[in-house]
């Protein structure tokens, strides 16, 4: 068994908590009853959501600790062989959640957002123009503005507002101007010739143009932020792109380091992934003008999806296709990016380290370096890690009323799983 002392750790803003809280809410989710719609109208919307209530196992809720803001000295348990298997899901026939169904309230906010996206960029910059037409036209499913429209909306129901803000859409617009620039950084610094099955930003222009096109965006994205005037999201949104540079240095420091712990590799996701997300809510929720205490759970919302998304995108990189992914399968692991299932495997087999300490020297041993994670039950540890975050992020919805928006909510935390289903 894995042994290591597990801590909350500070990051100036919020603790990140690493692991399951095993506390009393830690019960089983029901999945029926978690889409199963109320008959009753909801407030805000046109289009046919209707409210719903999470029922976790029948069992009386208890409030988890690891939902709400602790101090920085609180400790957390240690990661057991095996996580507590929460959001266990009854297997019934029944429809999958799909991005579609799952963003339409927020639809025509998303679709002025697309319109929006090239022409903040410059006219001026035709290779810039040129550059964001490939990244933004590749199939993103643009999760993160859509988050943002869906938190400003649950929000503004709290405080009275009609109509989303000039500053929740400014923000949606410079969330994905961000993300897009660390997809094109990404991309060279991975030296990836492909992305969502499209050549990417520096394979068709070049990596110096795809360095200026991803700083370019980046400085864009501040000077509107800037121009936002507001204290608060601005220091938010700042802090995540120094935590992008602080992500790729801890993973370009321990690439085929087999004594990378867990916590350090939650750090990381946090940086590179649930950073963004959980600035993302909180900022919208800010905009929104409702208290500090719901803007915090939003924000741990948004850094509990973020760190579920980031597993259950590391499992992927395992167990689906060249094709379905976009990309080479087992990228990560050939490129010495160790992840949860990784880690989790490294503690039963001695073998496995042993290859990945040879870098791969030998043929077919990527092959299978990966059939030992499989056979070793790293991918079943990281679906119960994967589901534990999404539980935490559902107990952080709890601040919100039952409308549309808080559904699609937490429908997003139920697509993401669906992905390992």
């Amino acid at each position: 068994m894995m042994s290591m002392t597990c801590r909350s750790l500070d990051f100036g803003r919020t603790v990140l908590d690493l692991v399951a809280c095993g506390c009393s809410s830690n019960a089983l989710l029901d999945r029926s009853s978690i889409r199963s719609y109320a008959k009753v109208n909801t407030k805000g919307s046109s289009r046919g959501y209707g409210a719903r209530q999470v029922v976790f196992g029948g069992r009386d809720r208890t409030k988890c600790g690891v939902a709400s803001m602790k101090a920085p000295e609180t400790l957390l348990n240690g990661v057991p062989e095996r996580l507590p298997s929460v959001l266990e899901l009854k297997e019934e026939p029944r429809r999958p959640i799909s991005l579609t169904n799952l963003f339409e309230v927020v639809a025509d906010d998303l679709l002025t957002l697309n319109q929006n996206l090239q022409s903040i960029i410059g006219a001026e910059n035709p290779v810039l123009m040129s550059a964001a037409e490939q990244i933004f036209g590749a199939g993103g499913k643009r999760m993160r503005p859509a988050l943002v429209f869906l938190v400003s909306r649950a929000t503004a129901e709290i405080v009275g507002l009609d109509e989303l803000t000039k500053e929740h859409r400014r923000l949606a617009e410079i969330i994905e101007m961000i993300h897009t620039a660390s997809l094109i950084h990404d991309d060279v610094l991975d030296e990836s010739d492909m992305r969502r099955g499209k050549e990417t930003v520096h394979q068709m222009f070049g990596t110096r143009v795809a360095v200026l096109a991803g700083d370019f965006m980046f400085a864009q994205s501040s000077w509107y932020l800037a121009n936002l005037e507001n204290l608060p999201v601005i220091k938010l949104i700042s802090q995540v792109i120094k935590d992008f540079a602080s992500g790729e240095i801890k993973q370009a420091s321990s690439l085929f380091d087999c004594d990378v712990k867990l916590d350090e590799y939650l750090i990381k996701s946090y940086y590179k992934t649930a950073s963004l997300i959980a600035a993302s809510t909180k900022g919208a929720a800010i905009f929104s003008g409702v208290d500090d205490s719901i803007a915090e759970q939003m924000y741990e919302y948004g850094k509990n999806l973020g760190l579920s998304f980031q597993v259950v995108d590391d499992i992927l990189d395992f167990t689906q296709s060249a094709e379905q992914l976009g990309k080479p399968a087992g990228t990560d692991l050939a490129k010495g990016n160790l992840t949860a299932l990784v880690i989790f495997a490294l503690d039963k087999e001695p073998k496995l380290r042993d290859i990945i300490e040879s870098e791969f020297s030998e043929n077919g041993s990527l092959d299978e370096a990966i059939e030992l994670v499989k056979s070793c039950g790293g991918i079943e540890q990281a679906q119960e890690l994967a589901k534990e975050k999404a539980h935490l992020a559902i107990q952080n919805l709890e601040c919100l009323p039952r409308t549309a928006f808080q559904l699609a909510l937490q429908d997003m935390v139920m697509f993401n799983l669906e992905r390992i289903d």
